[in-house]
């Protein structure tokens, strides 16, 4: 019988230990996933293996997800069409204070992904939840419902850009252990190309994902991260996504048919493998809004599925729908923290002598950008925090509806988080930049981009708080976590500053 070592042997004479799959590099589904141990995967046990999460909170509902996948690699699971997946809620950790439970079928339609959404349960409260299938019982996750009325605090992080190659996941497994309420992911849960090689710590599996099977494999092989497995147990998520999750700056008006063919299949798989409500598993809608009791109101934005072309004469970044209903919400939004999840950067960031260092962001849908922050103005909407991902890097801005024009009031204030893992640019990059993005861009406040990790909000009825999360080391899938710095807003007073406590600490740009 081979040993693992004669496995990574082989994966390497079919071409790449990246390559150890039933299908490319001659292996069995078993032999792929001891080989992939090796490469730093791990599975929970079968048919388990991928985890479980729950997610869209409300008061009285929440959705449970799981997906079976005994060989969470293999092209084709060894299940039947159709398993029967027992759900049970409960109030304590042990599963004995039971107060929920039932049946769901798991077809291989959609990969024996299941969407439990469970209802009656009441708000602001903890809640456990297990699922049992093949005479096997999953791990027991933690969830919570959002509360209603008046709320004293709520506590929850953000992340996003998790690129498997990269690194590992420490700052997931800070997550799992902080005491939050929610987690929001701001997208690129996965990245679609193929193996990048060189000095990383792992890499991906194979070549650029097209298929339905390449990425339900993808999506497996990040799910083989335990610290990712481990922060969705652990608490709900809000889930958006951006590009990654099908192909790089994609559009969602493009129409060729091998694209619409792809999109399909990335759409579909990252449906199967998300704790997501609504929506089809082809065109899942992630645009919604949430209230967390009288506290916060969470709008949610799809900024891909609906876009058209960057750089046109009335472009769009929302759609026709999706930008009247984000309008709508501006004019009826009570009095209450507005927080915006965006997967892209909203505020401007232009370069010095013109342009701007990435239209594939708001910057591309210049008019779309002034109509809707034109409204936040005319409407006096107040206390607008914008929580963004895709950079890699942390920036604080000051969001004004002209961002050329230093007398357009500031409105709002846009927090951009560290990545997970997926690589900033070099310190040499970032300590030239740095300085120039501030000089070029006034209404940027603060710049670091040398490091990882996530963000953590607490927000009161009198301040919304900005925790800067980093890990030390992403080589390292136990690096410590410690806070960079923290920045404030204030109710009722637009624009951000930083905790005096931790002004002194290391950054690329900090406005004097």
């Amino acid at each position: 019988m081979l040993n693992r070592r004669d496995l990574l042997r082989a994966a390497a004479a079919a071409g790449a230990l990246g390559t150890v799959w039933p299908l490319s590099a001659g292996l069995s589904p078993a032999e792929a996933h001891a080989a992939a141990l090796d490469l730093g995967a791990s599975w929970d046990p079968a048919p388990f293996t991928l985890g479980v999460g729950s997610g869209d909170p409300l008061p009285d509902s929440v959705v449970l997800w799981t997906r079976l996948a005994p060989e969470p690699l293999a092209f084709e699971q060894p299940l039947p069409e159709v398993v029967e997946v027992e759900w049970t809620v409960a109030l304590d950790r042990t599963m004995r204070s039971r107060i929920a439970s039932g049946t769901i079928a798991a077809s291989n339609l959609l990969g024996h992904s299941v969407h439990v959404p469970v209802q009656g349960l009441r708000p602001g409260r903890t809640y456990y939840y297990q699922f049992t299938a093949l005479g096997k019982r999953s791990r027991v996750g933690r969830t919570r419902t959002a509360p209603v009325g008046p709320v004293s605090k709520v506590r929850f992080a953000t992340a996003n850009c998790q690129a498997f190659h990269d690194g590992f996941y420490a700052a997931h497994r800070g997550i799992a252990r902080e005491d939050l309420d929610f987690v929001v992911h701001l997208g690129d849960y996965i990245y679609e190309h193929g193996q990048v090689g060189g000095a990383h710590v792992r890499d991906h599996e194979g070549p650029a994902v097209l298929s339905l099977a390449d990425y339900r494999r993808r999506h497996a092989l990040y799910k083989g991260d335990p610290s990712l497995r481990d922060a969705h147990a652990a608490h709900p998520f809000f889930l958006t996504w951006d590009d990654h999750e099908v192909v790089n700056d994609y559009s969602g008006s493009e129409g060729s048919a091998p694209f619409v063919k792809r999109r399909a299949a990335a759409y579909q798989a990252w449906y199967e493998h998300m704790p997501i409500r609504s929506g089809s598993a082809l065109e899942p809608q992630i645009h919604r809004r949430r209230q967390w009791g009288s506290l916060v109101d969470l709008t949610v934005l799809d900024l891909r599925q609906y876009r058209s072309a960057q750089n046109i004469a009335g472009g769009t970044i929302l759609g026709a729908e999706q930008k009247q209903w984000l309008l709508d919400g501006i004019s009826g939004a009570r009095e209450a923290w507005q927080v915006w999840l965006n997967s892209i950067m909203l505020s401007q960031l232009a370069r010095q002598g013109g342009g701007y260092y990435f239209t594939d962001q708001w910057d591309g849908f210049l008019q779309e950008r002034r109509e809707v922050l034109g409204h936040v103005a005319a409407e006096g909407m107040q206390d607008l925090v914008v929580l963004t991902g895709d950079w890699h890097s942390a920036f604080v801005d000051d969001i004004r509806p002209d961002f050329d024009d230093l007398s357009s009031p500031v409105i709002g204030t846009e927090f951009t988080a560290h990545s997970i893992t997926s690589g900033a640019y070099s310190p040499e990059w970032n300590a030239v930049n740095g300085p120039v993005m501030g000089a070029a861009n006034p209404h940027l406040k603060y710049f670091e981009g040398n490091r990882y990790g996530y963000d953590v909000y607490e927000v009161t009825p009198r301040r919304f708080t900005t925790h800067m999360r980093v890990i030390g080391d992403r080589r390292d899938a136990a690096s410590p976590v410690t806070t960079l710095t923290t920045f404030h807003v204030d109710r009722g007073k637009a624009g951000s500053y930083e905790d005096p406590a931790t002004a002194g600490s290391p950054a690329q740009y900090r406005r004097p």
